[in-house]
């Protein structure tokens, strides 16, 4: 049960255990919920059915966090991606399975095989920890940030970064996956981008499977009651792996766009909007970056413009490597300043799919 929860917390056996049995009651729950979509809608297309299961379980999440805000009930979210493996293995073993043939039924056995231990591997591997000693408060935090650069180079060659969620340093920091329950850096993010790719292929196999289970037992062409359980849950499963596989596959994308152009997840700005309001609101003063800078309104919309940018220069200063300071005509005396950005660490697609498949500690 341990790696069900990040590894680094203290809680107790009883804690993880109610975790995880919280987790299990929800993905019963949510997987005989999404059920009732063909059931009650036989007649609808899939198309509908699919649409009417994105809002259920949009429905059925909220639910989910409302309980955990009112009751202080707790799942965990690695637990949540298991126990539907589980479930989805279960229909397919039950029902799906018959209607295979041996080469497909053998593919997706092995295929839900490696999953679960791509799983249990990522849970527990470790994705460039740092040992700091024990640094608990920012005024501690900082100095070590200046002590690596230090150590490391100007560019951060390890690009170490802070995890709040772990409350540790990572080489190589990308984001914190709370669906693996872990890190994700320097270490363990080609088994990351791996694991991805096989949830991909699992649940492509999966809907290829039930598809072909659905149209031998013509169950969509059946009433509400020739459908039954069987049929209810091969059609629900069905739309759930086609919904993983649309948001997923959009993510992986995502990834391998990061990976060509060697950005991470976490060196992308947030929060673009505030930053807009706050400049908006500034009237004749604007801060960008780590200047203060009086600024005309006919150039508020030229700075914001110039703050559109993805990267996230202001956070991390590697990214800066120019600094404009221009008169502004219509204000004598005022000015303004543009603070450019480059990606250092960018070298090219080839190159940058080559470091990342091949740089380990």
């Amino acid at each position: 049960m341990q790696g069900f929860t990040d590894h680094r917390t203290n809680e107790s056996i009883s804690a993880l255990i109610g975790r995880s049995t919280v987790s299990c009651i929800l993905v019963i729950f949510t997987q005989f919920t999404l059920s009732l979509v063909p059931r009650f809608f036989y007649a609808s297309s899939l198309l509908l059915q699919l649409s009417l299961s994105a809002l259920l379980l949009l429905l059925v999440l909220g639910f989910g966090r409302w309980c955990k805000r009112l009751l202080g009930v707790y799942s965990s979210a690695s637990a949540l991606v298991f126990y539907n493996i589980i479930f989805l293995w279960c229909v397919y073993f039950i029902f799906v399975r018959q209607a295979t043939s041996r080469l497909i039924d053998v593919m997706f056995q092995v295929e839900v095989a490696m999953l679960l231990v791509g799983l249990r591997s990522i849970l527990s591997s470790d994705p460039g920890f740092v040992n700091t000693g024990s640094l608990q408060t920012d005024s501690e935090i900082k100095p070590f940030e200046v002590e690596a650069q230090n150590e490391f180079g100007s560019l951060g060659l390890k690009r170490i970064r802070y995890c709040k969620s772990c409350k540790a340093y990572v080489k190589g920091f990308d984001h914190h996956c709370p669906a693996f329950g872990n890190c994700i850096g320097q270490n363990n993010h080609v088994l990351f981008i791996v694991l991805l790719l096989g949830f991909l292929c699992t649940e492509a196999t999966y809907i290829m499977c039930s598809f072909q289970f659905v149209r031998a037992s013509h169950v969509l062409n059946g009433t509400k009651f020739e459908i039954g359980l069987a049929g209810s849950l091969v059609i629900s499963t069905l739309l759930f792996a086609l919904l993983q596989v649309l948001w997923q596959g959009i993510f992986m994308a995502w990834h391998v766009y990061c990976i060509c152009f060697n950005i991470k997840t976490d060196e992308w700005k947030r929060k673009r909007k505030k930053k807009k309001e706050s400049l908006a609101a500034a009237g004749h003063e604007g801060t960008l970056g780590v200047t203060t800078l009086p600024v005309s309104p006919s150039f508020i919309s030229h700075l914001l413009l110039e703050d559109r940018i993805g990267i996230n220069w202001k956070k991390y200063p590697e990214f800066q490597i120019t600094i404009e300071s221009q008169p502004v005509f219509c204000n004598p005396g005022g000015s303004f300043t543009i603070m450019r950005y480059t990606n250092p660490y960018d070298k090219g697609i080839i190159q940058n799919v080559k470091e990342f498949s091949t740089r380990r500690d």
